[in-house]
């Protein structure tokens, strides 16, 4: 992989964000993460080769954060960044070894996953062993490597180092109003849509210092029982940080009924609903 292809796939990713009125800022991270590898004077192929992520993060306008996007491309030879401002969630399964284009495309039409985090619990759970191509050995290696990866990434995942279910439910509720108001960017995405639509709209905002992206579900499941205009996926992250997200749905049971949740916050969605009635 050479610097110039480097450059040109955070570049990229940097037209995307802008195309899609992302805050000039984010945009600028990226072209200035872009110019410093073009114009480096050794390729990042060696540099990382030698001196490992130090050697990365010491070149200017890199950082952690376009450190980790740099070896990703490095080990995989994709952006999963790229991939899903294209909205294309697929690519992100590939960067894990073991796992090529067929079979995350298996992994996400038989299961509907999408992200690292989802493969992980798909992997303990016993749902990874339903999909062909996934023997025991398999699973265990993916195993090893998601909970190494994962953990570098944000070794725990406590509430206050994620943004707050208030925070996630207010960015929820104006992606929804401006979508439906038709105010957004809409990307087409390659999954389940031969005629090429710009349909899915897509929503970049910072609040309380995160970053977020903002899209309609586009998974199998989604569509399948009619909820792509309902359950809305928030990615974020920090300046330094990896790429995380929440998902955000309607509740169809017990005491939410009705209510839009965090998926996997629902206490903390119960005690918000709570103090909103609370005398």
């Amino acid at each position: 992989m050479t610097n110039a292809r480097l450059a040109m796939m955070l570049e990229q990713v940097a037209d995307l964000l802008e195309h899609q009125q992302a805050s000039p800022h984010r945009v600028m991270a990226w072209r200035d993460g872009a110019r410093a590898i073009a114009h480096h004077d050794r390729e990042l192929t060696d540099v990382f080769h030698d001196h490992g992520r130090v050697g990365l993060e010491a070149i200017p306008h890199l950082g952690p954060r376009l450190t980790n996007v740099v070896i990703e491309i490095l080990k995989t030879g994709r952006c999963a960044a790229q991939d899903r401002l294209r909205g294309d969630g697929v690519g992100l399964l590939e960067v894990v070894p073991g796992i090529g284009h067929k079979l995350a495309e298996r992994l996400h039409h038989q299961l509907g996953i999408e992200t690292l985090e989802e493969l992980e619990a798909a992997a303990h759970d016993g749902r990874l062993a339903q999909v062909e191509g996934m023997g025991p050995r398999r699973i265990a290696a993916v195993r090893e490597i998601l909970s190494a990866r994962l953990a570098r990434a944000h070794p725990t995942t406590p509430s206050d180092q994620q943004p707050s279910v208030d925070v996630l439910l207010e960015l929820d509720r104006e992606y929804r109003r401006a979508a439906a108001a038709g105010e957004l960017r809409k990307i087409a995405p390659r999954r389940f849509n031969p005629s090429g639509e710009a349909w899915l709209p897509i929503w970049h905002t910072d609040r309380e210092g995160w970053h977020f992206t903002a899209l309609f579900s586009n998974t199998p499941l989604a569509h399948q029982l009619g909820h792509t205009h309902d359950w809305v996926i928030l990615y974020f992250h920090r300046a330094h940080d990896t790429d995380r997200q929440a998902t955000v749905v309607t509740e169809w049971r017990g005491p939410l009924r009705g209510q839009r949740v965090v998926r996997g916050r629902e206490p903390e969605c119960e005690a918000r609903a709570a103090r909103a009635v609370a005398p």
